[in-house]
């Protein structure tokens, strides 16, 4: 909980924009001024009228962003409808992504029924493949990008791809994933990805719910300077999906100019091969309802296999168009390079400033090879203005005392926003004093795969101040709901600035998602968000909001799911992994997380119950991290594993891997009679401070 004197204090101002009614959001506000009738002198005036008057807002927004789109709606959505009945949005329109992307209504406020390029000129470079190090950089045009979609869709269209089918990519942030994520959406199919560095268990644990009709995966990967061929993943995949009957084969995208043999694996073919069927490469697009799914991501799969999340096509469009437009002001002179695997949800970030007519970097493999000056002088190269990075990549470059301003020319950068777990304030310091230059906007920004959008982000109109985001998402009613237990506050009641709780989303807005994909999909949603507070969507972070700057300080999860380093996993993806191959051994196991109030990252935690008369020794460790890191991937491995004597667990036989977690990252717990066997907690404090922890400590 933070401290109510601290929040009190007004933080270090350390930027603000030198003309805020020039930006994009400025421009936006006067308009809505004009029309309204009505004075909105700061952002928290804009935000606040937006969300008490939601439906005038989406409205007035729809008009101003310009998607491209068909048809007519009577009003944005049903007002009255409480957020957990998801109301649908924007009833009579029907949109494309693909088309959107590639193509532009004219921005802002132009008539949607004529399409312009907008910055999207033929000859003009839409995206920049750069593999790891930069050794290997490819430009592609808006030409070129064209083409390609509208090949790759006449062949999916070829092969009976339709609307509604899920095509899934398991590859790189490259051309080509970025082609086949567009020509599916061009068909109205739906998209779906996965990162080559995840085990072949946990890609078959998401495919298998999904049942896409094709999948296409790279054939080998780079990363840290090693190359991984992935054609034994390819047949271990194409065995897990054998019995799918949806399933029609696998594509394979080679990585190099010498494609990798894949004569010996069934249903697959190359992607030449599946493009030959296309009989032309006219681009082409089925427009769909607005709230007809483009996109499926997945949960971390903390309580078991991870949750399929379906996002609406309109709902992605017109979020982005307003975060990436509005908020971050996006337009055709501006190259963007977020960092990112396919797997997050920041993939799709990391494609948005296409749809402005901005220019991508697509980069594949880690930015620390072949050192950590490498990827700081490739921003200087590509000349990019918006870079989308993590609190541990700033801070591996503060802990070693690289000063990316004395490194590289990074004259053109206008914006770095941060996500993926929360930035700490020595970070925001180390920002502008040493790291980067002064007049660069630092954004933290949370949200993410629930919602493809943020909750809290940047702003043009208010300053930044050290800590938390600087405000909320415009047209996303959020609240700071007091943390209860039970059925003591079913409604919720929000508490005071300054004071800690949980954040929640009490009325509807465009991009929450659809549903969940599966049987029972609608009752997983509702269990997912609305299970706590009735009126209301539970997102699971602790926050607070600064009572002066209204910034909204992010203090953590409130749930179980596991952060080290920004990598969103749940602990069954470990459990699963100690079951299957070690549950001869092992009786039973916690995986929890530890970061105290002097770590800089997240630690994970693997403890073992061992079965009678086995005994736990370090080769048994090692070989648990060694088919971790084989089943899922490198960065699901433990960092400590150790034996403990037993299992806390709530009444109803859950793991009490809550308490645990707060024990180890050093709080004193208090039983409230939800523990089962309370006496189990003890063995855990010694971990809050185990650098003075001797062997024998930690052994029973």
């Amino acid at each position: 909980m933070p401290d109510n004197k601290a929040v009190k204090v007004l933080p270090r101002k350390l930027w603000e924009h030198p003309d805020p009614e020039q930006t994009a959001m400025g421009r936006f506000r006067l308009q809505l001024e004009n029309e309204k009738k009505v004075k909105l002198p700061t952002f928290d005036a804009l935000n606040n009228w937006s969300v008490n008057n939601r439906v005038e807002f989406w409205d007035f927004a729809w008009r101003y962003l310009n998607v491209i789109h068909e048809g007519t709606y009577t009003t944005p959505v049903d007002g009255t409808a409480s957020i957990e009945t998801n109301p649908p949005w924007f009833e009579g329109v029907k949109v494309n992504f693909a088309e959107n992307i590639l193509f532009s209504a004219g921005y802002p406020n132009r008539s949607p029924s004529r399409l312009t390029t907008h910055g999207k000129e033929d000859d003009k470079i839409a995206a920049t493949e750069v593999r790891e190090g930069a050794v290997d950089v490819h430009h592609f045009t808006w030409a070129e990008l064209r083409r390609r979609t509208g090949h790759l869709s006449q062949a999916l269209r070829a092969a009976g791809v339709v609307k509604g089918d899920r095509i899934a990519a398991v590859s790189g942030n490259n051309f080509q994933t970025l082609v086949v994520f567009l020509a599916t959406t061009a068909l109205g199919a739906i998209f779906s990805s996965s990162a080559t560095d995840m085990g072949v268990n946990g890609v078959l644990d998401r495919l298998r719910q999904i049942k896409p009709k094709w999948v296409f995966m790279d054939d080998c990967a780079v990363y840290n300077g090693k190359t991984t061929d992935l054609r034994p993943r390819m047949q271990s995949l194409i065995d897990g999906m054998a019995d799918v009957e949806e399933w029609l084969g696998l594509i394979s995208l080679s990585q190099s100019q010498t494609p990798a043999s894949i004569s010996h694996l069934p249903k697959t073919q190359s992607l030449a091969q599946f493009l030959s069927q296309a009989t032309t490469h006219e681009l082409t697009f089925t427009r769909v309802d607005f709230n007809d799914p483009c996109l499926i991501v997945y949960s971390s799969g903390t309580t078991g296999p991870p949750k399929c999340i379906v996002h609406r096509t309109g709902g992605i469009l017109l979020s982005l168009r307003k975060e990436m437009g509005l908020h971050r002001g996006f337009g055709p002179q501006h190259v963007q390079l977020q960092y990112t695997t396919t797997g997050w949800i920041m993939y799709l970030v990391s494609t948005a400033g296409l749809l402005f007519g901005a220019r991508i970097v697509l980069y594949d493999g880690s930015v620390f090879f072949p050192d950590k000056l490498a990827f700081i002088r490739l921003l200087q190269d590509q000349g990019v203005t918006h870079f989308g990075t993590s609190p541990r990549y700033m801070h591996e470059l503060q802990r070693d005392g690289i000063r990316p301003r004395e490194v590289a020319d990074l004259s053109r950068l206008e914006l770095v926003t941060s996500t993926g777990m929360v930035l700490s304030d020595s970070l925001f310091e180390w920002f502008y004093d040493q790291g980067f230059p002064p007049r660069v906007h630092l954004a933290n920004i949370s949200g993410g795969t629930d919602i493809a959008g943020t909750f809290a982000m940047e702003n043009p109109l208010s300053p930044v101040y050290v800590g938390g985001c600087q405000g909320p998402s415009l047209g996303v009613p959020i609240s700071i709901f007091r943390q209860g237990s039970g059925d003591d506050d079913r409604f919720g009641t929000a508490v005071k600035d300054g004071e800690a709780g949980e954040l929640v989303a009490t009325g509807a807005f465009p991009n929450m998602p659809v549903t969940f994909w599966g049987p029972e999909g609608d009752q997983k949603y509702r269990a997912a968000y609305f299970a706590r507070y009735q009126h209301a969507w539970t997102q699971g972070d602790l926050v607070c909001r600064h009572p002066t700057t209204k910034q909204i300080i992010f203090l953590g999860r409130s749930d179980g799911v596991l952060n080290p380093s920004g990598i969103r996993f749940g602990s069954a993806e470990i459990y699963n992994v100690v079951e299957d191959h070690f549950g001869h051994l092992v009786a039973d196991s916690l995986c929890v997380g530890q970061r105290r109030p002097r770590d800089a990252d997240e630690s994970v935690f693997l403890f073992l119950l061992m079965k009678p008369g086995v005994p736990f020794t370090p080769e048994l460790a090692k070989q648990i991290k060694d088919v971790v890191r084989q089943k899922r991937s490198a960065r699901h491995v433990p960092k400590y594993i150790f034996q403990t004597p037993a299992i806390p667990t709530t009444v109803n036989l859950k793991k009490a891997e809550i308490p645990v977690k707060q024990i180890i990252s050093g709080a004193s717990i208090q039983n409230s009679g939800a523990i089962a066997n309370p006496q189990s907690l003890q063995f855990y404090y010694q971990f809050a401070e185990m650098e003075n922890m001797t062997d024998a400590q930690s052994k029973l």
